[in-house]
């Protein structure tokens, strides 16, 4: 009879596999990593790592071997490619027996395809795989703008996603759009604001907010000594606007919530019951 292998223990027989740990490096390196994200830094017999210029520098001090994967990325070149290319890498990797870490920006599974892709073939595959968190842009915003997401509920989506699909806005709730300076791109293949884009994005807006409605132009202070961007314009004047490929734009809710008489009813309540919550 085989002897018990302790939860969260690999067997001799998957020690000798391969394996991925996921890491995220926060949004401001030094305030925002944990300690676990630097032990799997450290420890990995191959680290790959997809990073702004200043964490990369961080990591190359601590490990000069890193892998940047960033520079697949290149002018014209459709992202999906690139993505390709970094799955390939990185699953080889792990395939041929080596203990893995892939060090990403923010949180590592927030607008992050090529981790989640390797990180589930990997795993039918049968390797050990693993994520740990990491301070990501929402949890930024939340702080640096005052906004609790639980007031009154919040809507997030890739601003392109938005754009195009049958999403709905609602705008008695918080509204965030990330990569708006992506809008309405298609290709995956540029990394600039065009303002036909974001104005087609304006459009789809106007069907819920008026074109005086206030929003917030928000980016992340990255190191310390920087202030985080909240630029409040109005709707209309978002085509105009200077975009980063990272800005994120901010609607706060723009009217009141609305009593549901079916879903009070369900309850036994009725509209006087909302006057107590």
């Amino acid at each position: 009879m085989s002897e018990a292998v302790p939860e969260g223990a690999l067997s001799r027989d998957a020690s000798a596999k391969g394996s991925l740990v996921v890491v995220g490096t926060g949004i401001q390196l030094g305030r925002h990593i944990s300690e676990r994200a630097v032990s799997e830094i450290d420890a990995a017999e191959v680290l790959f790592t997809i990073t702004d210029g200043w964490a990369l520098e961080w990591i190359r001090a601590r490990r000069a071997d890193v892998v940047s994967l960033h520079e697949l990325y290149a002018t014209g070149k459709d992202r999906r490619r690139t993505y390709r290319e970094m799955h390939d890498r990185i699953l080889g990797e792990i395939r041929n027996g080596r203990q893995v870490c892939l060090a990403l920006y923010g949180h590592p599974g927030i607008f992050a395809e090529v981790p989640h892709r390797v990180m589930e073939e990997a795993r039918q595959l049968g390797h050990r795989v693993r994520m740990e968190p990491g301070v990501s842009a929402d949890g930024c915003l939340y702080a640096d703008l005052g906004l609790d997401p639980g007031k009154r509920g919040m809507q997030s989506f890739e601003a392109t996603q938005f754009l195009v699909f049958d999403h709905t806005a609602n705008p008695a709730a918080l509204l965030v759009l990330w990569q708006v300076a992506l809008a309405g791109d298609l290709s995956c293949a540029r990394f600039h604001a065009e303002r036909d884009g974001v104005q087609a994005l304006v459009n789809k807006l106007r069907r819920w907010y008026p074109a005086d409605t206030e929003c917030i132009l928000y980016e992340a202070a990255q190191i310390p000594v920087t202030p985080f961007r909240a630029d409040r314009l109005r709707l209309d004047e978002l085509p105009d606007a200077e975009y980063r490929q990272y800005t994120t734009l901010v609607i706060p809710p723009a009217r009141e919530m609305e009593a549901d008489p079916e879903g009070l009813a369900d309850i036994g309540a009725d509209v006087q019951a909302l006057e107590k919550v």
